[in-house]
C-alpha cells in the first residue's frame, strides 16, 4: 500500500475512533438509565425480561437503517446491547450499590 493509502486508511479509523468517543458515553448512559428501570420493576414486581419492549426497541432501531445488510447489522449489534441491558439490570437488582 502506498502512502496515500496509508493515509485514508487512518483517516478512516480517526473517523471511527471519534464515533467510538461519542458511543461509549451514550452507552454508559443506557446502562445507567436500564439500572434505573431495574429498580422500578423491581418495585412494582416485573421480570427483567420484557420481549415486547424488546420488540419495540428493534423496530425502533431497525426502521432508521440504511439498507437491508445495515439492518442485519444493527439487529446483531442491539441484540447484544439488549443482552447485555438484561445482565446490567439483573445484577443492578442483586447488588444496586454496584451501579
Amino acid at each position: 500500500m502506498n502512502n496515500d493509502h496509508w493515509r485514508e486508511l487512518e483517516e478512516w479509523r480517526g473517523k471511527i475512533d471519534e464515533i467510538d468517543r461519542q458511543l461509549v458515553p451514550l452507552l454508559c448512559q443506557r446502562l445507567q438509565f436500564a439500572g434505573n428501570i431495574s429498580a422500578v420493576k423491581s418495585r412494582i414486581g416485573e421480570t427483567v425480561l420484557q420481549p415486547e419492549r424488546e420488540k419495540e426497541v428493534f423496530a425502533n432501531v431497525l426502521k432508521q437503517a440504511d439498507s437491508p445488510l445495515m439492518s442485519q447489522a444493527l439487529e446483531k449489534i442491539y441484540h447484544s446491547i439488549l443482552n447485555e441491558s438484561r445482565v446490567f439490570q439483573q445484577e443492578s437488582q442483586q447488588n444496586p450499590a454496584s451501579r
